[in-house]
């Protein structure tokens, strides 16, 4: 036996239950590759039921645990990030799956062609549903250059094109975030069903009180060996790393950890990358957040879309308290806008009716350490909750090379002579000096949008190499479409991972995404009857505003496990009244 051999063996005896969840889903690996897409279909519906009758037990013990009053309207953000995500993300698979002879849900999906030739799928609206209640939202994935409308479906459900006789199945360690409940189970799910792998999940501490819900949710995989969920620190998931049944891994975290477990750390990790040889070879993909902007456009705004948008803009950073991975970090403005100092005053007054806790671990001490490298920060009184923190992106390279997780963010002016000046800059400076590719935001008027014409805009978005692009909207909600891939603009590498490698959730099991390009109504309905794009998208749940953000999301989870036209009049009712 050999040294590294003899440390496993040593370590096994410490983590008895996470060595015999391994060796069970080992041995089931292939059995479950092998499983048929009915009996896949099958499963997810076991879960969605399973699902919804943990759903409220879930909701309250997280919102118990972000220090949120159980009948505050915020209680939405757990029910829509988490059981509703998982739903939807149930029902997306199940959608593909339905169609799944010669990959026909591929056929359903409208195409265009992009700057670069590049092709665009269509993704949502899926359906009547869709169309319904996401009224005027649209998400398009568009492929790398060199996928075409006629190799298409050599480039979806790869996993599946071997013969389910010879399909061989890996184990795969999901190392949980512990921020959002639902990011873990929706990697899980990548991995269990567009990959045909058999999962571990470690929870993060920060939220492992998930575990007794996440178990009854997903006892269909559970019992069938197909995934294990178990507790632990880092040093659990240092050993997991190392485990000889672990064929490959995910993350969704921080860079640091991403690197400590690829190449070590302190003198080993300078040696290792020195010489480019990793500590741990194994296939490692990743969400590993970034920098976000959000790119305001100058524009002929009135004081209404000033209102308006500065809850989209407070919604972008402090939705879950600031503690997201695509939260805005750097707010890019247009230097000498008519109304840009409009907004920044209605941007504060919002964000300072947000009170809620800033309940994440090491909140305090990051938000001491960007108050004390800004110049002169600006400070938003939040009541009880800790100030926000607003700074220049100027005054130290730190707010444009590291994310601040929590309520901070910095701002940056540039100058431009029109419009299309500006955006072109603002794209220049989120690509060259901001760290990351998760997600960008713009923020741009239909009247600002069509002087520079609908194919020049796209022609600049090109340029914009971000995994996740949102249009008068937040990129987080390409998080909660289960037809969006969700990841890094392609290209990043162990040596530089920055925002991370390859992409989960991906219900369409496309291969070779380059983007999403999520857009919305500039405007929340009634007042897009008056403009060219009539929606009937009123105040978004999802905006920290919303005053029945936890009503409408707790009718969209039941609504999403079991949809009927006799669901829609309360939906509207209190969407409505949000």
């Amino acid at each position: 036996m050999t040294t590294a051999e003899q440390d496993m063996a040593t370590t096994a005896s410490l983590y008895p239950q996470h060595e015999a969840a391994l060796k069970s889903l080992f041995r089931a690996r292939h059995r479950w590759a092998r499983t048929s897409v009915e009996e896949r279909l099958a499963i997810l519906q076991q879960i969605k039921d399973a699902l919804l009758e943990v759903a409220e037990g879930w909701v309250l013990a997280a919102a118990r645990a972000k220090g949120l009053s159980p009948d505050s309207p915020l209680v939405g953000e757990e029910w829509l990030a988490g059981p509703g995500a998982m739903m939807a993300g149930c029902n997306g698979l199940m959608d593909t799956f339905e169609q799944w002879e010669r990959k026909a849900f591929l056929m359903r999906l409208p195409r265009r062609t992009m700057p670069g030739g590049r092709l665009s799928l269509r993704v949502t609206p899926a359906n009547i549903w869709d169309r319904l209640l996401l009224s005027g939202v649209s998400a398009d994935v568009w492929m790398q250059p060199e996928v075409t409308e006629a190799n298409l479906a050599e480039h979806a459900a790869l996993a599946y094109d071997v013969s389910m006789e010879q399909r061989e199945g890996k184990v795969a360690l999901i190392l949980g975030a512990g921020n959002v409940a639902s990011i873990a189970p929706l990697d899980v799910f990548h991995k269990l069903f567009v990959e045909n792998q058999v999962c571990l999940l470690k929870l993060n501490p920060v939220n492992d009180y998930l575990l007794p819900f996440l178990e009854k949710a997903l006892a269909a995989l559970i019992d069938r060996n197909a995934l294990h969920i178990v507790k632990g620190d880092g040093a659990v998931g240092a050993w997991l790393t190392d485990h000889p049944y672990v064929e490959e891994m995910h993350i969704t975290g921080s860079q640091a950890t991403h690197d400590a477990i690829v190449w070590g750390t302190g003198e080993e990790a300078r040696r290792n990358r020195k010489a480019g040889t990793p500590r741990n070879r194994k296939r490692f993909t990743s969400e590993l957040g970034a920098v976000c902007p959000t790119i305001v456009v100058p524009g002929p705004w009135s004081k209404a879309d000033i209102a308006f948008q500065a809850e989209q803009l407070a919604t972008q950073k402090l939705q879950n308290s600031g503690f997201n991975c695509v939260a805005c970090q750097v707010l890019v403005m247009p230097r000498g806008w008519e109304h840009g100092a409009e907004l920044l005053e209605q941007l504060k007054a919002v964000m300072a009716s947000s009170t809620r806790p800033a309940y994440y671990p090491g909140a305090e001490d990051r938000l001491a350490a960007f108050r004390a490298t800004a110049i002169d920060p600006v400070e938003v009184a939040r009541g009880e909750a800790p100030p926000l923190i607003m700074a220049n992106t100027s005054d130290c390279d730190d707010f444009r090379q590291n994310e601040v997780f929590g309520p901070a963010m910095s701002v940056t002016e540039l100058y431009a002579s029109d419009a299309e000046s500006y955006l072109r800059s603002a794209i220049d400076y989120a690509n060259q000096q901001l760290h990351g590719t998760l997600g960008a935001n713009i923020v741009i008027h239909p009247n600002t949008m069509e002087a520079i014409g609908r194919d020049r805009f796209n022609e600049l978005i090109c340029e914009l190499h971000y995994g996740t692009i949102a249009i008068n909207t937040w990129s987080g909600i390409g998080f909660l479409l289960p037809t969006c891939p969700w990841g890094a603009f392609p290209g990043h590498t162990l040596e530089d991972v920055q925002s991370g490698i390859g992409v989960v959730h991906n219900s369409l099991m496309l291969e070779k995404t380059e983007r999403t390009i999520v857009e919305a109504p500039f405007r929340p309905f009634p007042r897009t009857l008056l403009s060219g794009r009539p929606t009937l998208l009123p105040r978004p749940p999802w905006f920290i505003t919303n005053q029945r953000q936890d009503r409408v999301a707790k009718l969209l989870v039941d609504f999403y496990h079991a949809p009927g036209w006799w669901k829609l009049p309360r939906l509207f009712f209190h969407s409505l009244l949000g």
